[in-house]
């Protein structure tokens, strides 16, 4: 039956929101402590979950396509159209479960991710300052073309 294919896969994908959120909090952890050394470690983490998602929301979408069919709802149908659809017994009930939890991780996961981009920029801002503060040159290019570095720089890098 479909729709038990359907709820093994919503389970899944639950599984792997769970992960996600596991993987973002992770993050924050590293930085509020202060260990930058280790965010893209924890970025890359992130980005594996999320491959992980977006396959599993195409396998959702086979299945949901197939119970569609068997509940003569249309053939697009979201989650929450196929639970209007659903005959009678648990399934409704089952599938309303799922949308809700998944609703619930979802808001948790954007929340988590802003509060994570806030603290981005504060670190990047601050590491921002601190260069500016050294007063060193960077060798960013200026307005004219040029780089802004001192000639000892332009001399070494001639005669490498």
């Amino acid at each position: 039956m479909a729709a038990n294919e359907l709820s093994m896969l919503l389970w899944r994908e639950r599984e792997l929101l769970e992960m996600l959120l596991f993987k973002l909090e992770e993050e924050q952890l590293l930085l509020t402590a202060g260990k930058s050394r280790w965010i893209t470690f924890a970025t890359r983490e992130v980005e594996q979950v999320l491959d992980k998602l977006r396959v599993a929301g195409l396998g959702r979408a086979v299945e949901v396509a197939a119970v569609a069919d068997e509940w003569e709802a249309p053939e697009d149908a979201t989650l929450r159209e196929l639970i209007s659809h659903a005959p009678g017994g648990p399934w409704g009930d089952i599938f309303s479960d799922h949308l809700r939890a998944m609703t619930e991780l979802t808001e948790e996961i954007g929340q988590l991710r802003n509060a994570n981009e806030q603290y981005l920029r504060a670190a990047m801002r601050a590491t921002q300052e601190t260069i500016a503060g050294l007063n060193v040159e960077t060798g960013v290019y200026t307005s004219h073309g040029d780089s802004s570095r001192d000639d000892s720089a332009r001399i070494i890098d001639t005669e490498l």
